[in-house]
């Protein structure tokens, strides 16, 4: 596996690639890969001829009081893991690289409404900065698929309507969670967590899967959340948000969607962790 900072040797390949005739999938990546990140790698063998993926922790995303600085970083760990899934491209850019003006005089994508809600509400800012570097990297590597995990399925959300509002011709393959055998999502940010508190945090998941038993009953929305935030309060989380939304459109659900979306947010201790199902009624 190629293992480069360089914009220009990145291009370079994907061209000699893309004048064989053949087709190359993308995995943007925040590095510090576990399972998760390995099942969109090779997700993205199965699609493609080629594999591209790239390790950046993006400034743009972070905002104040948030772990930017403590992320973990893992480059040798991911490039084996890398290696092993069948990636043969990685990019690995540093903030000059990507924003050599510095972030506040670097132009920016920004889509409207969906950014503003849930993640975006909680976070002012983030889903800019995703939307910017995912962009800026799609105009690196220029791929013909990109690969994206649905945990973060507001942001897979906000990641396919850029595409489509722009006219990007990339098609957009999201891929269920991973999980921990507890329930629990696959995340780099559980290795915040104390043994304790990993166990205590794999309520997310039941409550998540009794809310879909409930409103596939016939359940109250509203009712629904409530019994939900209580089990998640006390199971020792401090709430963020709780939603029950339309999979198609993102609207608030109501009695007559049919495909819906239960998404999560809360912390467990300082660790923010998100999680979400898809529900058919």
């Amino acid at each position: 596996m190629i293992t480069t900072q360089s914009i220009a040797e990145i291009r370079a390949q994907v061209k000699a690639w893309h004048q064989q005739g053949e087709t190359v999938a993308f995995v943007p990546t925040m590095g510090n890969l576990h399972l998760g990140h390995i099942t969109l790698v090779k997700e993205a063998k199965l699609r493609a001829d080629h594999v591209v993926a790239s390790i950046f922790v993006n400034p743009m995303q972070f905002g104040q009081n948030e772990d930017l600085d403590s992320y973990p970083r893992t480059l040798a760990d991911d490039q084996a893991a890398l290696v092993a899934a069948g990636a043969e491209l990685l990019f690995t850019p540093t903030p000059d690289i990507i924003y050599p003006k510095g972030m506040d005089a670097q132009t920016f994508v920004e889509v409207p409404a969906i950014s503003d809600e849930l993640c975006g509400a909680s976070r002012p800012g983030h889903f800019r900065g995703v939307a910017t570097i995912v962009c800026k990297l799609f105009n690196i590597v220029q791929p013909d698929i990109a690969v994206f995990g649905q945990k973060d399925f507001q942001q897979l959300l906000v990641i396919r309507t850029m595409v489509e509002d722009l006219s990007m011709p990339i098609e957009i393959v999201g891929v269920d969670t991973i999980r921990e055998a507890s329930g629990l999502a696959m995340s780099s940010r559980n290795g915040y967590l104390t043994a304790e508190q990993k166990q205590q945090a794999a309520q997310i998941k039941r409550s998540l899967d009794a809310m879909a038993a409930s409103l596939k009953a016939g359940g109250n929305i509203d009712a629904v959340i409530e019994q939900a935030q209580n089990e998640l309060s006390q199971a020792g989380f401090k709430h963020d948000y709780l939603d029950v939304r339309s999979a198609k459109t993102f609207a608030i659900a109501n009695s007559t969607d049919k495909e819906l979306v239960i998404l999560v947010a809360a912390y467990m201790g300082t660790t923010r962790l998100i999680d979400n199902i898809l529900v058919s009624i």
